[in-house]
């Protein structure tokens, strides 16, 4: 997953007021922001079958963003993102106020990902390609036509938000005692402590951080930017900046200031989760399921998440973990739908955990510095092998 200016919301929340919720939920986890791409034609793509939301196909690239339509129906649209360019890269669809109400990170050169994205109400949205994974990106205008459309939320569908909304808010309740322990550490100077701690801390973050992504005011990189994602001018604070203290440099001047404005960033994140205004979109759950899993592609198997502690097997676990249970929150619905699909994810998160049990040292893992490369492409292929069924959830769930 990385962060840069701020990653953003594979995971199923959709918040409606412009500061705390916002964008947040909208953004969980379908969207990407289509704002501003330029457009080959535009066209209302053709449905590949009477429920299968209609397909855009995106061409990125370092220096533009070309849709095969910029027009299409309210309900699920779907949005095929192939990067073509040099720079990983982000997609983003936009409402009103740049509203996130769908978004897809850590695109690498090469890869194609897909993005489902409801947009109920007809009028006029941004996309927007960003490569790099910074800036306002590559935008155009994106029109949505017909009548509103009501999403359902009732029954399984409701089911389905109530119990992921309820996971969320005991991983940032759970966050909050874990980082005051970690911080406590830092404080008083005690380094081995922290350093048990940090990875325990970070496990309740990584989990849901598809949520804290879709947050506005930079909040995710607050928390969880790298030192490689750091802008010109950009203050560096978070988990990571006290990682390479701990492990690096020795505690700093500033340690004590990072330990409190990490306590004020978990605070604030908890406080959002819990905000009325902060719902959670069922249609969206899968999407946040898939994006754990790109976090894991993307910087957990590299070694460049824990750069510094080497402790990026705990992430892996807890990303691994958070995508397990937001699949089977939406569980009800996919085995009422396509039941062999179930099946299929679940043998694939039970050979990824099992792969990642291999690693198990103590009540941890072993250090990823210690992982041969041989050994991580096989934790790769578990991992794409994995995501290749969970990225047909989504498909499933948005069917109208």
């Amino acid at each position: 997953m990385h962060h840069r200016t701020r990653k953003v919301e594979h995971v199923i929340v959709s918040a409606h007021t412009a500061r705390t919720g916002a964008a947040a939920a909208a953004a969980l986890l379908t969207g990407i922001s289509l704002v501003g791409c330029q457009a080959k034609e535009s066209q209302t793509p053709a449905s590949s079958g009477d429920n299968a939301p209609a397909q855009i196909t995106v061409d990125a690239s370092d220096t533009t963003c070309e849709l095969s339509g910029t027009e299409n129906a309210t309900g699920p649209s779907t949005f095929v993102i192939t990067n073509n360019g040099t720079k990983v890269t982000e997609f983003y669809v936009y409402g009103a106020g740049d509203r996130v109400m769908g978004e897809v990170e850590n695109i690498s050169p090469g890869l194609e990902r897909k993005l489902i994205v409801q947009l109920t109400e007809p009028g006029k949205y941004q996309t927007a390609c960003k490569p790099g994974m910074i800036g306002d990106g590559i935008r155009g205008d994106f029109t949505v036509t017909g009548d509103a459309v009501q999403v359902d939320t009732e029954g399984k569908f409701k089911e389905a938000a109530d119990n992921y909304k309820r996971y969320v808010t005991s991983q940032t309740d759970a966050l909050i005692p874990a980082v005051d322990v970690f911080v406590a550490a830092v404080k008083k100077g005690d380094v081995n402590a922290a350093k048990a701690q940090y990875p325990i801390a970070r496990t309740y973050y990584e989990r849901i951080e598809p949520v804290a992504e879709s947050f506005p005011d930079d909040l995710d990189p607050r928390i969880d930017l790298r030192e490689a994602d750091l802008e010109p001018g950009q203050k560096w604070t978070g988990f990571h900046a006290l990682e390479k203290q701990l492990w690096v440099t020795g505690l700093q001047p500033d340690a004590n200031a990072l330990a409190d404005q990490l306590v004020a960033d978990v605070k604030e994140l908890n406080d959002g989760v819990k905000a009325p205004n902060f719902t959670v979109d069922s249609t969206q759950i899968a999407g946040g399921a898939q994006g754990l899993l790109d976090e894991i592609a993307s910087s957990k198997i590299s070694g460049e998440e824990d750069i510094f502690s080497h402790t990026d097997l705990w992430d892996f676990e807890a990303n691994l973990q958070g995508s397990q249970t937001a699949v089977s929150s939406v569980r009800p619905i996919l085995d009422e739908r396509n039941p062999d699909l179930g099946k299929k994810v679940d043998q694939r998160f039970a050979e990824s955990e099992a792969l990642l049990q291999k690693y198990r040292q103590g009540d941890g893992f072993v250090l990823y510095d210690t992982v041969t490369e041989p050994q991580r492409q096989e934790l790769s292929r578990s991992i794409d092998a994995l995501s290749k069924e969970v990225s047909q959830v989504q498909g499933v769930i948005a069917e109208q």
